[in-house]
């Protein structure tokens, strides 16, 4: 009879950086460099929207998305996640996702503008404070060794997505006059980054681990394909899909269990 795995080596290790020694020690650091890049890709974000380069923030913001879920993949090859990391990531993006997506928003929506406007400050400043608690609300929720499959509530680089594809959208539209779907685009989202409703978790998605490695695959390709050829329509479906998947989810997941059985079907 052969013995059990050992649960604790198909887990993530949470070790403190103090206990490791030499290159294994250098090797925990590997993950914080990636997150280092996430928050300079952040604050060059900052920089450019005061400038009017609203699509190359955009661009940096996401760049900042793909440095963030690159981090935690890093961690999980080194095979250890460390406290200093976790922080310092969430550090990281309360500037990328919380500072970056509503100061953009705000250089956009004040642009042509004279005097002060509370509107705007108050809603760009409920975007910041709600990533603010969304991230603290996950640094003392989470349970590192787990493998969680939901957020609570909707992560932050998600809610950056939607900014970021509305501005790549409705720039020309937005900018300086409607003042009504800014401060939705800016506030909608933010509140729901402090709300209860579960979404579907990156990095579950993108594991190496996923039963459904096809069907990630080929959803990867086709958005690659997209962003090559119509990038800002297949910006907005990835963005604005994610944010209402919550709703789609239940409706379209009995459809994907239907499909392979049909098409076995057909072939038998």
């Amino acid at each position: 009879m052969t013995r059990p795995a050992n649960r604790r080596s198909q887990t993530v290790e949470f070790v403190r950086a103090s206990s490791r020694r030499g290159r294994s020690r250098a090797r925990s650091w590997l993950p914080s460099l990636f997150t280092l890049g996430n928050m300079l890709c952040g604050f060059a974000a900052i920089l450019v929207s005061f400038r009017g380069q609203y699509g190359l923030a955009c661009v940096l913001i996401g760049a900042s998305v793909v440095l963030d879920i690159a981090d935690g993949a890093v961690a999980r090859l080194v095979g250890a996640v460390s406290p200093f990391g976790l922080q310092f990531d969430s550090l990281a993006d309360l500037v990328s996702f919380g500072l970056a997506p509503s100061l953009l928003t705000f250089a956009l929506f004040s642009a042509g503008r004279d005097g002060f406007d509370p509107l705007g400050w108050i809603a760009c400043f409920v975007w910041v404070a709600c990533a603010a608690i969304r991230l603290a609300r996950f640094n003392v929720t989470i349970d590192p060794t787990a493998d969680k499959r939901f957020f609570v509530g909707l992560p932050s680089p998600g809610a950056a997505g939607v900014v970021m594809a509305s501005v790549f959208a409705f720039s020309d539209v937005l900018e300086g006059r409607d003042r009504l779907w800014v401060l939705l685009v800016v506030v909608v989202p933010g509140l729901l980054m402090v709300s209860n409703i579960r979404w579907r978790s990156f990095r579950s998605l993108v594991s190496p681990k996923s039963r459904r490695p096809y069907g990630l695959v080929t959803a990867a390709v086709l958005i690659i394909v997209g962003l090559a050829t119509v990038p800002v329509l297949t910006f907005c479906l990835v963005a604005y899909g994610y944010l209402f998947s919550p709703l789609l989810v239940p409706v379209v997941s009995p459809l994907g269990r239907l499909v392979p059985a049909r098409v076995k079907e057909l072939l038998s």
